[in-house]
């Protein structure tokens, strides 16, 4: 944040939902720098998850090809899942990542969390790279979960989004991200030194 830029001052916070686990419902009134007062700014409490770019051992990427009721379509995705209240990030993906696709890993790196909803919040995903995949398991799947996995070349993974194949957002800024090695860099060096 620039020296002359300031955060907004919440005043007051209403609860007008609590569907917890998965969603919390607020109205906030916030105070604006310039001292204008803005009520009922709504906002959206959900669970944190984990997003993960797993490589195996031959680089392939391991993805998940799966309904998303809120795309209301099936996408190509990458792993990813919530993380409980009190587990780490890095313990959530590692959980996530066998559950799902019955894959471990030894060599991660954090990329970052990153707020889903810039001013709503909703959720927060924290990513990863995973590299060395190797399955040691099969996948122990939800009763609402119909996954499918598939393994694909970064080539591949270009393609899918050529033909649309993907429908959430944190998933395409993931592929980004790894796709440019400058900026993967950059988001691992910086989620270091938050760390520390």
């Amino acid at each position: 944040m620039s020296d002359d830029q300031k955060p907004w001052e919440v005043v007051d916070s209403r609860e007008l939902l609590d569907a917890s686990p998965y969603l919390k419902v607020r109205a906030e009134t916030v105070r604006l720098p310039d001292g204008r007062t803005v009520e009922n700014f709504y906002q959206l409490d959900q669970p944190d998850f984990a997003l993960m770019y797993v490589e195996t051992e031959d680089g392939r990427v391991v993805m998940l090809r799966t309904y998303k009721h809120g795309a209301r379509r099936v996408s190509l995705t990458f792993p990813a899942g919530a993380i409980d209240p009190g587990e780490e990030p890095l313990e959530a993906a590692r959980r996530e990542l066998l559950e799902e696709t019955g894959y471990v890993a030894d060599d991660w790196t954090a990329l970052g969390g990153f707020v889903v909803g810039a001013n709503s919040k909703g959720s927060t995903c924290h990513m990863f790279h995973a590299r060395g995949a190797r399955k040691v398991a099969e996948p122990d799947l939800g009763d609402l979960e119909d996954m499918r996995i598939e393994l694909h070349s970064a080539r591949d993974l270009i393609d899918a989004a050529a033909r649309g194949d993907y429908a959430v957002l944190p998933v395409i800024a993931m592929l980004g991200a790894m796709l440019m090695p400058e900026l993967r860099e950059g988001l691992g060096m910086a989620a270091r030194t938050r760390s520390v």
